[in-house]
């Protein structure tokens, strides 16, 4: 079984995420981090799936919209065993200037 790491960041995304939809509804934010993770689960066995975005960053990591939430885009390192999830963000955050801060 293929594995993934969630990086602090990407943690406090979730967390981030899941409370704001809590919010209004918990089933739905129980739901939409179930799928987040399971999208990890995806990509950890399918890590070239991802689309490079050099546009929006020159770090060696791709991108994957999560299909039942489009909403949401992981970033992750392809290359790191396990895969490395280093975001999960929203995607009208401006992606680029939140990786122009990015370590990884």
């Amino acid at each position: 079984m293929a594995s993934y790491r969630l990086t602090p960041d990407a943690v406090a995304d979730l967390d981030t995420i899941w409370h704001f939809i809590a919010a209004d509804k918990l089933e739905a934010a129980e739901r939409v981090e179930k799928t987040i993770l399971a999208a990890c689960g995806s990509l950890a066995r399918n890590p070239s799936i991802g689309d490079v975005r050099p546009e929006l960053t020159k770090l060696p990591v791709r991108f994957w919209t999560v299909p039942s939430y489009p909403n949401y885009v992981i970033v992750y390192r392809p290359d790191a065993r396990p895969l490395h999830i280093v975001r999960v963000l929203h995607a009208k955050r401006n992606i680029k200037s939140v990786l122009r801060r990015q370590e990884i």
